[in-house]
């Protein structure tokens, strides 16, 4: 096995539990408690699984293969940067719901492999989009009581 995808891999996993550690930390750090119980009980299950994913990388356990490509990188970054922006500047911005709308749809857009060209394929996205926000809504306004982002559209 090659060293290069095993330090991508212990690179890669280090990064995530770092993450996993930092947004665990803030969801045990704000108030009220109550408002931050779901976010509490995700981010403890995402950092025991990035620990543990990182110490295998680490110990040289896991079946790593190629790494990353070029190609593979390019074709994850647009999604990886319509996701920052959603989470260090639209969900807050433009409130929770909204920002979830359109950056789903932009993700829908970007790696949904049917042609650009038709409407019949925008008007699928449309109605995948409107299902998603309502589920989203269901699942986290009325079933679980979080508290979300709010700002200029709800």
């Amino acid at each position: 096995m090659s060293d290069l995808p095993r330090s991508q891999h212990i690179v890669a996993s280090g990064l995530v539990a770092a993450v996993g550690i930092t947004v665990a930390y803030l969801s045990y750090t704000q108030e009220p408690a109550a408002a931050f119980l779901f976010p509490r009980l995700i981010s403890t299950v995402f950092v025991v699984l990035a620990l543990w994913t990182f110490g295998k990388a680490l110990l040289g356990r896991t079946k790593v293969g190629n790494g990353l490509s070029r190609t593979a990188m390019m074709n994850i970054l647009p999604g990886l940067i319509t996701a920052l922006v959603f989470v260090f500047w639209a969900a807050k911005g433009l409130g929770f719901y909204t920002a979830s709308t359109i950056t789903f749809f932009i993700l829908l857009s970007l790696y949904d492999p049917a042609p650009h060209n038709e409407a019949k394929t925008w008007i699928k996205r449309a109605i995948i989009t409107a299902g998603f926000l309502a589920v989203m809504y269901g699942l986290f306004a009325m079933l679980l009581n979080v508290f979300t982002p709010r700002e200029i559209f709800f």
